[in-house]
């Protein structure tokens, strides 16, 4: 901060003065954790000595608590990702099965919502496309936050949901399916070519909220890159030009993702492992009847209180998809 010239470049200090504000509360976080660590084992020790068990609650509740905020720091530590610490785009789309999956897609952008608002993180919807009956047929909202790229990029997949229908008189049991793709909203200008005649860009009526302004005008942007088949839409902002710019930004993130990576299988894992949104490609499975089970097929992690989990309750989804990752994304045989 010091060195000359420092200053001079708003955008680059800024940044590294926020990468030494995260590096110095990570460090007062385990000096704190050691102080926990020494204190909890003075308690052991003076339990012990006056053979008091009434000491036995204090001292797990601390363990508890000394527990909980090692295993936050320990998480931290590995998003090592180059843009683990941005804020992410995530973009919802309904499989095949009409107001099911329409309804299923809901249920997730509001376990998203509802996880992002229990940790403090901000969303702004970009774009959302209702379902002809119920539900909604794709959504992009994008969440505000430290490392939020770096938690949710365990979510890019195919979720599947098992359930009686509630759409259904017969009350039979329902399979439905919801794609999942995440990307890091980078927000420095990339240097990425784009050829203008590889794109196509389609304007429509935006769908979301915004009044009357927002329905009668064609300000929704569609851009669509023919090479590589990827599709982009932005509808938030009030102006066509404020959406074409927001969805080029989001292309661009794409493009260079996919220009990092030297063969299909990198490919396939930057774009969210969304290959068809249907049987034997889903990461993770959600049933609630005729028993109640959430179940990570990469990592075996599992949660019998689905609600909960709907509920917003992930993170421990994201911490074993984590702890995976770092041990090379071994195998765990656990599809069904």
């Amino acid at each position: 901060m010091e060195e000359p010239g420092f200053w001079d470049d708003a955008e680059k200090s800024t940044r590294l003065m926020k990468e030494a504000k995260n590096l110095k509360d990570t460090v007062e976080e385990y000096k704190e954790l050691e102080t926990a660590y020494e204190e909890i084992g003075l308690m052991i020790e003076m339990g012990n000595e006056e053979g008091d068990p009434e000491i036995v609650p204090e001292i797990r509740q601390m363990l508890e608590e000394f527990a909980g905020k090692l295993e936050t720091l320990r998480l931290r530590t590995l998003l090592t990702g180059e843009y683990d610490n941005c804020n992410a785009i995530l973009r919802l789309n309904a499989g095949a099965g009409g107001t099911e999956s329409c309804d299923w897609c809901s249920m997730l952008y509001r376990m998203y919502c509802r996880w992002a608002d229990s940790r403090g993180f901000s969303t702004e919807v970009l774009d959302i496309l209702d379902g002809e009956e119920a539900g909604i047929k794709s959504v992009t909202v994008q969440i505000n936050g430290e490392n939020v790229f770096g938690y949710l990029k365990s979510e890019r997949g195919v979720h599947r949901l098992v359930r009686i229908s509630p759409f259904n008189a017969a009350g039979k049991r329902q399979t439905s399916f919801v794609s999942c793709d995440v990307m890091p909203d980078i927000e420095e200008d990339l240097d990425v070519e784009i050829n203008a005649d590889d794109l196509r860009i389609d304007t429509y009526r935006s769908s979301g909220a915004g009044g009357q302004h927002i329905n009668k005008t064609s300000s929704a942007i569609r851009i669509t890159h023919i090479p590589t088949g990827i599709v982009v839409t932005c509808q938030n902002e009030r102006s066509q030009f404020q959406n074409k710019d927001k969805a080029m930004q989001m292309l661009k993130t794409k493009l260079l993702l996919l220009k990092q990576q030297e063969n299909a299988e990198k490919i396939s894992d930057i774009r969210g492992d969304v290959k068809e949104i249907g049987w034997g490609n889903q990461i993770r499975s959600y049933v609630l009847q005729p028993y109640t089970m959430v179940k990570d097929h990469r990592t075996g992690e599992e949660n019998g209180n689905a609600d909960k989990v709907l509920d917003g309750g992930i993170d421990g989804f994201i911490s074993a998809y984590l702890k995976w990752l770092s041990l090379g994304c071994p195998d765990k045989h656990a599809q069904d």
